[in-house]
């Protein structure tokens, strides 16, 4: 691969939507790949399109790039403050004739590509403007285009092999609206020269770009940079990937109470893999072992409940006072008091797969839900019996002092009981009573953190409903 120090790759986002996954998989490939060789990684924001750009999608890629810890080298660049670099680069194309004005209207484009279509050849420019030797009268320019050869483009990409293009089908490009206003494919290639990159690692949508930027960056005496092109994120089913995935904002993953390091480890999966089937990597461990080699050529797809997975082992690794930290701020604007808190999460934890799942699965606790007698019976058991058996529980929890209302001490003194009737008669209805759930963690657990008072209260209410 080189001298280390050689190595530069870019995440260069157009910041006129929200911050989506695919651009964020993107940002980590290039980043892990520049920490691998001990490169560089540089941020790019492309807002030449100065009617979609808007500076609240360029926080978003700021924000959600520090969130994951994807730090960038140098300060960051942004195209619309670079326009006299390409503009030097643009009257060079057009002195050197490998560039020109063209004059053609709107309507005459539109009525040469239907004259194309209908002589069944390819839709692109007819070359009309491409060799005056001086402007017509009375016309303004409309773009600059771009002399495309006609020739085959050849690349080597380092994820799909070789590719090949034929150049003529494009026709000559349109690379700016004016020396002031230069477009995409242009003004990616300047600045891809100009920061020094060496490697463009983006998404498989860009490939038909790459031939056009190789071409302008030909004309110009660049040197291209060596491409990778990642493969498309598809849906479960491999369809490609919904819009309501890829058009919602990537850090409402984090509102929705996932961590960074469960969204890092996800992300380098998809598409990435390393030798055998392990799963959990640290940062560290996917800068030491990333090797854009074993990046597949195929669609790699995105399961929600793979996400979830690494959600929840990254929580338990975090711990309870941890978890802790991240809701705090939370709890205190819902006015939740924080050792209380602590003891649910204690219990809750394993059936965590997102911090937020915390306020789902612990609402029973500040508030009983409404709930069917017929809940309260355990299979094989009779509405009569379960009254007897919760009763009889009544009493037993009752006879247990305040301060000795715990998990071990119920435990003891209900085992007799639970002798006597089984598990299921006994902690079934117990787990109803206490959480008006049919799914919950241990009841004696509940019962500890309720406290007596308000276990023998909920107990009361469920024997009422007999």
């Amino acid at each position: 691969m080189g001298e280390d120090k050689e190595i530069r790759t870019r995440l260069a986002p157009s910041p006129t939507g929200p911050l989506h996954l695919g651009t964020v998989r993107t940002a980590l490939f290039n980043w892990l790949f520049a920490r691998h060789y001990n490169g560089e990684f540089i941020l790019r924001i492309e807002d030449t399109d100065k009617e979609r750009s808007k500076k609240e999608y360029e926080t978003q890629i700021i924000e959600g790039l520090k969130w994951l810890g994807l730090n960038w080298d140098n300060d960051l660049y942004r195209q619309s403050e670079r326009t006299e670099i390409y503009k030097k680069y643009l009257q060079k194309l057009l002195d050197e004739k490998k560039a020109y004005y063209c004059y053609c209207t709107k309507e005459e484009l539109e009525a040469q590509k239907e004259a194309m279509i209908t002589a069944g050849l390819p839709p692109k420019y007819s070359g009309h403007c491409r060799n005056l030797t001086e402007p017509p009268k009375d016309r303004e320019p409309q773009v600059i285009r771009f002399k495309m050869p006609e020739t085959q483009i050849v690349f080597e990409d380092l994820i799909k092999g070789k590719v090949e293009f034929d150049a003529s089908l494009f026709g000559d490009i349109v690379i700016a609206k004016n020396l002031e206003e230069p477009l995409y494919n242009f003004a990616v290639v300047v600045d891809d020269y100009e920061m020094k990159i060496t490697h463009v690692i983006r998404g498989e949508d860009h490939l038909s770009n790459t031939p056009k930027q190789i071409a302008i960056a030909n004309a110009l005496g660049f040197k291209p940079p060596i491409y990778a092109h990642l493969p498309l994120i598809l849906s479960p089913d491999r369809s490609k990937m919904s819009k309501r995935y890829m058009e919602t904002s990537f850090l409402d993953y984090k509102e929705q109470g996932y961590l960074p390091e469960a969204l890092i480890n996800f992300l380098a999966l998809l598409g990435w893999h390393e030798k055998g089937d392990r799963e959990i990597f640290s940062l560290g461990e996917l800068i030491e072992k990333f090797d854009i080699k074993r990046i597949q050529k195929t669609g790699a797809v995105f399961d929600i409940q793979k996400l979830n997975h690494f959600n929840a082992y990254y929580l338990k690794k975090m711990g309870v006072d941890k978890i802790l930290d991240y809701l705090k701020p939370e709890l205190i604007a819902r006015k939740i008091d924080i050792n209380f808190a602590k003891k649910i999460i204690s219990i809750e934890l394993p059936r965590m797969e997102t911090l937020n799942d915390f306020f789902k699965l612990s609402s029973f606790f500040f508030e009983l839900p409404a709930y069917q007698k017929e809940l309260l019976v355990w299979k094989n058991t009779d509405l009569e019996k379960t009254k007897i058996v919760l009763e009889k529980i009544l009493t037993i929890m009752s006879s247990v002092d305040s301060d000795k209302f715990n998990m071990k001490n119920l435990s003891l003194e209900l085992k007799p009981l639970i002798i006597e009737e089984g598990n299921g008669r006994v902690l079934w209805p117990l787990r109803v009573a206490l959480s008006g759930l049919p799914s919950s963690p241990p009841p004696l657990e509940i019962a500890e953190i309720l406290g007596k008072d308000e276990s023998l209260r909920r107990l009361k209410i469920a024997i009422a409903k007999f």
